[in-house]
């Protein structure tokens, strides 16, 4: 089975994925319509999803990462995340952004990339969810703000 990633229009990014990275509706259908949106597939279905929004000049956020949960730890995720890296790169931006909790594999993954952590907004999810958001039995409240600044190539 091979794996290719494209992009797709928002409203065909699979909103049962998005909402396993963002569980509120509500903020996904918010950024969606405003999102660039990558899908990796596997025999023709959509098996994992990334949705990014620009910022200022340059800079962009990536907003929503997803991967079904039957197809996770195969690098899908990864390889998924790679391209969209790559894709703004070679497209000349300058920053591409995330936020996620304090704790936990996102984090991890989004630290393997090459993304570093330059602000914490504090009660975040505490603030903008209106049921709490539970990762390893702890209650997530900040969030981290990452960021890979892009390096141009000399």
């Amino acid at each position: 089975m091979s794996l290719s990633i494209q992009e797709v229009t928002p409203a065909d990014a699979p909103l049962a994925l998005l909402l396993l990275a963002d569980p509120s509706e509500r903020k996904v259908r918010a950024y969606l319509p405003g999102a660039r949106c990558f899908a990796a597939r596997m025999d023709g279905a959509i098996v994992g999803i990334c949705a990014v929004v620009p910022l200022a000049q340059g800079s962009h956020e990536l907003m929503n990462i997803a991967v079904d949960p039957a197809r996770q730890q195969r690098g899908i995720g990864t390889r998924l995340l790679t391209h969209v890296i790559d894709t703004y790169r070679r497209e000349g931006a300058q920053r591409l952004e995330v936020g996620t909790g304090t704790f936990g594999y996102p984090l991890a993954f989004y630290q393997r990339q090459g993304f570093r952590v330059f602000q914490v907004d504090r009660d975040f999810f505490l603030r903008n969810y209106d049921e709490a958001i539970v990762e390893d039995g702890i209650q997530h409240r900040d969030m981290l703000r990452l960021a890979l600044d892009y390096r141009p190539a000399y």
